[in-house]
């Protein structure tokens, strides 16, 4: 059963960087995409960056592209969303999702598994 735990969220200045981390378990991830979807209060869930497992290919969402970026460690079995330049729009629970596929999807249903969320508090 596979298995997402994020990690890293919290409170931050305006200007300032965030690291979110999600544990991944339960499978093999070479044929795993993943991806970050954020959901900030009255909003709807979007997008905001996913990886191709495999290949390290990455799509970023055009509000955080060059602000935001998403890597994956082998080693750790982690997907992690380098957060920089923090705006008070960007807060949000941070959610990682991931999908049997080396589609790089936007879509969030698409998606099939799911974490529990870290939430992100930028102050201005």
């Amino acid at each position: 059963q596979v298995q997402l735990v994020e990690s890293g969220g919290g409170l931050v200045q305006a200007g300032g960087s965030l690291r979110l981390s999600c544990a991944a378990s339960g499978r093999t991830f070479s044929t795993y995409t993943m991806a970050w979807f954020r959901q900030a209060p009255g909003k709807e869930r979007e997008f905001v960056a996913a990886i191709r497992w495999s290949s390290g290919t990455t799509v970023t969402a055009d509000s955080v592209k060059g602000r935001f970026s998403i890597s994956r460690d082998n080693a750790k079995n982690t997907v992690n969303l380098q957060m920089n330049d923090l705006k008070p729009e960007d807060a949000a629970v941070y959610y990682c999702a991931a999908v049997f596929s080396v589609t790089l999807y936007t879509a969030e249903g698409l998606y099939r598994y799911w974490g529990q969320g870290t939430q992100v508090i930028v102050s201005s």
